[in-house]
């Protein structure tokens, strides 16, 4: 074969390459498929889950800061404890009335 002919095939090869390539392209944009026509996993982010901030802390039993904390406040302890934010209401109430007096 010649180059001419070389470059012919090639040149018709690539075309039709890139036009079934384009069209399957704009017939999956076109198509209105929703997404129950695939299976997808349920959310399993515990902050989404109402069950999770209902329930007892598992560690409730082990650790007396826990008790009375949900499972879901039990998760988010550890930042609290890091960034300094209180966690009972005796303890906002005291740093409240330490901010007034601070204030006067």
């Amino acid at each position: 074969m010649n180059t001419a002919t070389k470059s012919i095939l090639v040149g018709a090869i690539t075309s039709i390459g890139t036009f079934t390539a384009i069209k399957g392209y704009q017939k999956r944009i076109n198509s209105k498929v929703s997404d129950e026509h695939f299976e997808t996993l349920e959310d399993t982010d515990m902050r989404n889950s109402v069950k999770v901030d209902q329930e007892e802390s598992v560690n409730a039993d082990f650790d007396q800061e826990e008790k009375d904390l949900t499972q879901l406040d039990a998760a988010y302890r550890a930042d609290w404890q890091a960034n300094g934010f209180p966690q009972t209401h005796e303890e906002i109430e005291r740093l409240e009335k330490e901010e007034e007096a601070a204030q006067k």
